[in-house]
């Protein structure tokens, strides 16, 4: 069985990130260049990169839908999924993790009764781990729905 053709977006939606995307595309030397930033853009749109945002992409970059979906999936900024209102990610890479990082993802788990990658029960808040949020010298670090917040404890 052929798989379904992605939504498309509404117009108004679509007209929108079409001229968004023409503004960031035009900052690249190459269009290929600004898959990342468009990426962002239809994450923002959704709270997730959906097949309707991959679709969207490919083809404002003229990419296959297989080419961006690598790229989404490869980097762990993008989410797969709809999470909560709150996006709480961690990171716990090596220096973080020593800072402290692994004990504030324990705290939060234990706190919001979730795993890494899950969601309180009301939708209200994503846990996650996060790699490298190249703060290190800030560490532990803590981002709220992209806002850091940097030498973090698990009181804090």
């Amino acid at each position: 069985m052929p798989a379904l053709p992605a939504p498309e977006y509404p117009a108004e939606v679509r007209a929108r990130l079409e001229a968004d995307a023409k503004e960031v595309i035009a900052r690249y030397p190459g269009p290929r260049s600004a898959l990342l930033p468009l990426l962002h853009l239809v994450q923002a749109e959704e709270g997730h990169v959906t097949r309707t945002g991959i679709r969207f992409c490919a083809d404002q970059l003229d990419l296959t839908t297989a080419e961006v979906t690598a790229v989404s999936t490869f980097y762990s900024m993008y989410r797969r999924k709809a999470g909560g209102d709150y996006q709480v990610g961690v990171c716990t890479n090596t220096l973080c993790a020593v800072m402290g990082g692994d004990a504030i993802f324990e705290e939060l788990k234990e706190h919001l009764g979730v795993g890494n990658g899950e969601t309180t029960e009301d939708g209200a808040v994503s846990l996650e781990h996060i790699e490298c949020n190249a703060a290190c010298d800030f560490a532990p670090v803590v981002m709220v729905n992209w806002e850091f917040f940097d030498n973090q404890t698990p009181e804090s």
